[in-house]
C-alpha cells in the first residue's frame, strides 16, 4: 500500500457518494502510523486521547498544543498518504476565534495536517466558521466530548432522551452550516446517528460507538489491540491482544536475563583470536 495515492477531501466525499464506508483510527507515533498506512487506513486522527494512552494522564485535559504537534509530526512521517486530522487540545480554541485559527494553523504548517477537529456544538460554530474562513478544513465532535466529560456526567451515552437527541441533531446541522467538513458522533444512540447522517448534505458523519449508519467508523487504536491497561470500552472491538503478547514477552525477557539464558552467542559479536591477543599485548 506504500504507493497508494494521497487521500484527499474529494476522495472522502467520493466514498460517501458511493456509500463506501470510511476507515478512521487514532494514531500517536511513527511506527504505528507506518503500519496504518500499509493497511490502507483512509483517515488518521492524532487525538488528544494521547494524554491517556501515551502520557498516562487520567484525562485529556493536560495535553498541550506542543504535545499534539510533536506527535502529529511523527504520525505524518509514518503515514504520508492518509488524511491526517489534528485534534485541538483543551483551551487551544475555546478562548477566541483568533486563538482557534492560530492553533489550527499550527497543525497545518508544522505537522502537515489535512484538517483539524474540535469538540462542541452550536457554541463552537463561530470557531468552526473562523477556521474554515482561514482555509483550514474543520471537523466537529458531538455526543460524548471528553474535554467536557465532567459537565456531561462522565464517560456515558449522550442523547438518550428525545430532547437531548434533538439538540445533538440540531448541533450537527449548525456545525455543517458553519463550514464543518465532517462531524464525529461519539457515544450517541444508533438511530440518532442514522438521522444525522440522513440529514447531512455536504458533511461527512463518522461514528465512534454510535452505530453502523454513519459514513464511516473511528476507533481508538489502543483499544483495538488491548494496549491500554486501565480498561477497554464497550464500543471497542479487540482485533488482537497485543498487550498480552507484549506483557508475556517482557516477563520472558526478565526471566532469561536473570537465568543467564540471554544473550546467546547469536545475539552478540566476537573478536578474532589474533586481534584479541594483540589487544592483550597492547594493554600490557
Amino acid at each position: 500500500m506504500s504507493d497508494r495515492k494521497k487521500v484527499s477531501l474529494p476522495t472522502l466525499f467520493t466514498k460517501v457518494a458511493k456509500s463506501e464506508p470510511i476507515t478512521w483510527l487514532t494514531c500517536y507515533d511513527y511506527p504505528t502510523a507506518y503500519f496504518q498506512e500499509q493497511a490502507g487506513i483512509d483517515m488518521i486522527l492524532v487525538g488528544d486521547s494521547l494524554g491517556m494512552t501515551m502520557l498516562g494522564y487520567d484525562s485529556t485535559l493536560p495535553v498541550t498544543m506542543n504535545d499534539m504537534i510533536r506527535h502529529t509530526q511523527a504520525v505524518r512521517r509514518g503515514a504520508p498518504n492518509a488524511f491526517l486530522i489534528g485534534d485541538m487540545p483543551y483551551m487551544s480554541y475555546q478562548a477566541s476565534n483568533e486563538t482557534a485559527v492560530l492553533n489550527a494553523g499550527r497543525f497545518m504548517a508544522e505537522a502537515g495536517c489535512d484538517a483539524i477537529k474540535l469538540e462542541g456544538g452550536r457554541e463552537m460554530a463561530p470557531r468552526i466558521a473562523a477556521i474554515a474562513a482561514a482555509g483550514i478544513p474543520a471537523f466537529g465532535h458531538l455526543g460524548l466530548t471528553p474535554q467536557s466529560a465532567s459537565a456531561l456526567g462522565g464517560f456515558r451515552l449522550q442523547g438518550k432522551s428525545a430532547l437531548q437527541a434533538q439538540k445533538i441533531i440540531e448541533d450537527a446541522k449548525i456545525l455543517e452550516e458553519a463550514g464543518a467538513i465532517g462531524v464525529l458522533l461519539e457515544l450517541v444512540p444508533d438511530r440518532v446517528c442514522q438521522l444525522i447522517t440522513e440529514r447531512a448534505e455536504d458533511c461527512i458523519i463518522m461514528s465512534l460507538g454510535s452505530g453502523p449508519d454513519a459514513h464511516g467508523q473511528l476507533l481508538i487504536y489502543h483499544d483495538l489491540f488491548g494496549l491500554y491497561p486501565k480498561f477497554t470500552p464497550r464500543m471497542a472491538k479487540v482485533y488482537g491482544n497485543a498487550g498480552e503478547v507484549i506483557q508475556n514477552g517482557l516477563i520472558q525477557y526478565v526471566q532469561e536475563v536473570q537465568n543467564k539464558q540471554f544473550p546467546e552467542p547469536k545475539n552478540y559479536f566476537g573478536m578474532k583470536d589474533a586481534e584479541y591477543d594483540e589487544l592483550k599485548k597492547l594493554l600490557g
